[in-house]
């Protein structure tokens, strides 16, 4: 009898079939698939598409029966790590917001009526990284105060594919806003921000 594969092993597998459907389902050739079937694409999709990945991120972290500590923040520095951890989420909150709350969890899409033409964000976080949501993602994974080795899998997996998907998601919108994102890409870092313009931005009055 073959022994069973490792925690490790299979959390990864999972991961990868994850990452695999979250792609595929957002892919614009699949939409368009679809689509075609169901003569337009469904109004429910992306609020299916969010709890199919939903479950199957919940089915990924359930790979592991234990997990090995690697180390843990002693003190108050646990205390200021889940300050920054919670700084990191209203972020990405409000990265959300601005691109339109509705729209990411699927639930406009719900509502019959006229379909608005999509918008190129650029204000706020925006303004300083093209992917807000995938760096703040990244960085409140860093920061948790105590470390698994589940969780240091989890950190460098997805920091990979996020990266993956940001490339893999430009191409998406070149095709959608053309001169306009290609000009945005000129002026604005990838995921990695400069300090110059997180300051200039901090003292940018918000615009209304």
């Amino acid at each position: 009898m073959e022994a069973p594969l490792p925690d490790y092993c299979v959390f990864i597998l999972r991961f990868l079939l994850f990452a695999l459907a979250h792609s595929l389902f957002a892919a614009t050739r699949v939409k368009k698939a679809i689509g075609r079937l169901c003569h337009g694409e469904p109004r429910g999709y992306r609020l299916a598409y969010n709890l199919l990945s939903l479950v199957l991120f919940v089915w990924v972290m359930t790979a592991f029966g234990s997990s090995a500590v690697l180390y843990f923040a002693p003190g108050v520095w646990s205390l200021v790590m889940y300050l920054a951890q919670l700084v990191c989420g209203v972020i990405l909150v409000d990265c959300v917001r601005r691109t339109g709350a509705g729209d990411f969890m699927g639930i406009r899409q719900l509502h019959r009526g006229p379909v608005s033409r999509p918008h190129l964000v650029t204000d706020g976080y925006y303004a300083v990284v093209r992917h807000p949501l995938y760096l703040f993602s990244i960085v409140f994974l860093l920061l948790n105060p105590v470390m698994t080795a589940q969780w240091l899998l989890l950190t460098v997996l997805s920091a990979l594919y996020f990266v993956i998907g940001g490339l893999i998601e430009e191409r998406r919108l070149l095709e959608e806003f053309g001169d306009q994102y290609r000009r945005y890409c000129q002026s604005v870092p990838f995921i990695i921000p400069r300090w110059g313009a997180v300051w200039a931005s901090a003292k940018r009055p918000e615009s209304s």
